[in-house]
């Protein structure tokens, strides 16, 4: 799973993106197949002040045109990524789940099968039957 992380307002470390790779890959890994796009927004809103401003903006791209965002403020970056990872993980389970999986078999067609007559000896057709053919 490819993951976009953009820090705003501060230096995105190495430590720190390991980590918030690690912890959606913990919490979203499951659903590798339903998503197309993974991206993860980390911003500092009050910058040096301090205070409950240290924000995760999680972006789940699924299929169909679907896309979850959560997003989490706490005072501790890495418990906003914690939190957020958990609240997108049970977002997109829901998303997932609702999303009906229709099998998309073909009803059966009725096919004119056509038959002559042996006794037919202007080679028209007059006799038609109707058989029904699955397809594939």
């Amino acid at each position: 799973m490819k993951v976009t992380i953009q820090a705003n307002g501060f230096v995105l470390t190495e430590a720190l993106r390991a980590y918030t790779e690690q912890r959606l890959s913990i919490a979203l890994g499951w659903a590798g197949e339903h998503m197309h796009k993974l991206a993860v927004s980390l911003s500092d809103i009050n910058g040096p002040r301090g205070g409950i401003d240290k924000r995760c903006k999680i972006q789940v791209q699924l299929g169909g045109g679907t896309e979850v965002i959560i997003e989490d403020t706490e005072a501790d970056l890495y418990l906003a990524i914690d939190r957020a990872a958990d609240r997108a993980d049970r977002a997109v389970v829901r998303r997932v789940s609702r999303r009906r999986d229709f099998s998309h078999t073909r009803m059966p067609v009725a096919v004119p099968d056509i038959e002559e007559h042996a006794d037919d000896h202007e080679g028209q057709r007059d006799l038609m039957t109707t058989r029904v053919v699955d397809c594939p």
